[in-house]
């Protein structure tokens, strides 16, 4: 399925038409700003050079979230900038062909959110971001950079948020929230790396699942819903900004997650809950295990699922 894709994108197309339909679209149409014409690659090591930051490098296309198939390292940021723009390198940690990828952090990472506006504030004056959300709503802007033919995990994210494609071209994919049993989830990561040739004999289910396919070019937008999945394979070095904001209540939010990614509040509590339930019932027999298990699985579904 084609991701659907909105021109002559506006705030109010975006909130009237877009946003109540809680399924992905690529924008188009909204001026990003000067960062369109400036952001190559001295402009981006010359705004940058006086900081360090820590990357992911991994000599496969596709990170492994789970399995970790890549190393933390740290770099000036035009030195970064520089490899990553590259396909081979002189200087290396791994091999000359080394991938690299930066998840920019907040200063503490521990307590303080990503935000390019105080991490990079040269880099932020050169953005327009898109005026989609109630500024109190807003949670964090994560400055992404990665290599050509760099291929993130699938996962999800708890808050809604867009995509700014900046630089480079991008292959999205996503799946809608209703597919959790086909990919194979551990913990927010699907296990499924390769989704364009996966191993069905490993991953039989997986092909119950609908993806929803599209490309981003330098000034598009995604709109992410929350908890739709998402792959992102950089065509191009690639430069973007994610901009993230909390569309339900604020107490329903962990309030020492300064990623943005911890499940929310009561989601957590139900796993605590379900954890000491099958805690509970592994003091019975298999049989009585797998008769009452069953029960509770029933009871979920007819009390919480949507009714398709």
């Amino acid at each position: 399925m084609e991701i659907e894709v909105v021109d002559n994108i506006t705030r109010d197309t975006f909130l009237n038409e877009v946003y109540p339909r809680r399924t992905p679209a690529i924008l188009r149409g909204f001026d990003l700003g000067p960062c369109m014409q400036k952001w190559d690659v001295p402009y981006l090591q010359d705004q940058g050079k006086h900081c360090h930051v820590k990357i992911h490098v991994s000599q496969q296309t596709q990170m492994d979230f789970i399995n970790k198939n890549f190393v933390y390292r740290s770099l000036p940021f035009d030195e970064f900038v520089k490899r990553a723009s590259q396909e081979e390198h002189e200087d290396f940690f791994i091999s000359n062909s080394e991938k690299y990828y930066l998840r920019a952090l907040g200063d503490d990472p521990r307590k303080d959110v990503a935000d390019i506006s105080v991490q990079f504030p040269e880099l932020a004056a050169d953005i327009i971001m898109p005026p989609f959300f109630d500024e109190e709503q807003f949670f964090s802007s994560v400055f992404r950079i990665g290599s050509k033919g760099m291929q993130l995990w699938t996962h999800y994210d708890v808050m809604d948020n867009i995509l700014l494609q900046i630089v480079g071209s991008k292959k999205v994919v996503l799946f809608a929230p209703s597919d959790a049993d086909f990919l194979y989830m551990n913990g927010d990561k699907s296990e499924i790396l390769d989704i364009d040739s996966p191993d069905l004999e490993r991953f039989p289910l997986f092909s119950g699942a609908t993806p929803y396919r599209g490309y981003l070019y330098p000034g598009d937008m995604l709109f992410i819903p929350a908890l739709w999945f998402h792959n992102m394979t950089y065509e191009d070095f690639g430069v973007a900004v994610n901009v993230f904001w909390r569309h339900l209540d604020p107490s329903l939010y962990d309030s020492k997650d300064p990623y943005g990614n911890r499940d929310p509040v009561p989601a957590q509590r139900a796993a605590q809950i379900m954890d000491r339930a099958m805690k509970a019932l592994e003091e019975l027999p298999e049989d009585y295990r797998d008769f009452y298990a069953r029960g509770l699985c029933h009871k979920i579904r007819n009390r919480l699922y949507k009714k398709v």
